[in-house]
């Protein structure tokens, strides 16, 4: 399994207008710390499907996109609720270190969901 990808034409649609919390790793080909963390964010994606979606948006070929959110390092994890970013990881985190960081806004969207 691969994570889903996105880009600049489809962030709008994709990741600000998703009723689920939407996890965007900024990734690049040429990063080894985001080669490490994608079997990590693979996993998050299928055990916590029900909660939140995970994609990938390689921030070479989608300038526009990784300017608007300032992002400097790769890999860079933001986390969307409502279109908002609500918290950000940078670096290769081990997945209990992420789940750690997510749990509390996706709880939070949840409840306001539910």
């Amino acid at each position: 399994m691969s994570l889903n990808e996105t880009t600049d034409a489809a962030f709008a649609d994709d990741v600000l207008a998703s009723t689920l919390p939407v996890l965007v790793e900024f990734t690049a080909d040429w990063c080894p710390p985001c080669k490490t963390i994608a079997p990590v964010l693979e996993q998050i994606a299928e055990t916590e499907r029900d909660r939140l979606r995970v994609v990938a948006l390689d921030v070479d070929t989608n300038p526009e996109t990784t300017r608007k959110y300032q992002v400097m390092g790769m890999p860079t994890l933001a986390l969307f609720v409502s279109g908002e970013v609500v918290t950000q990881v940078m670096g290769a985190r081990p997945r209990s270190a992420i789940l750690r960081e997510l749990e509390p806004h996706l709880a939070q969207a949840a409840s306001s969901i539910g």
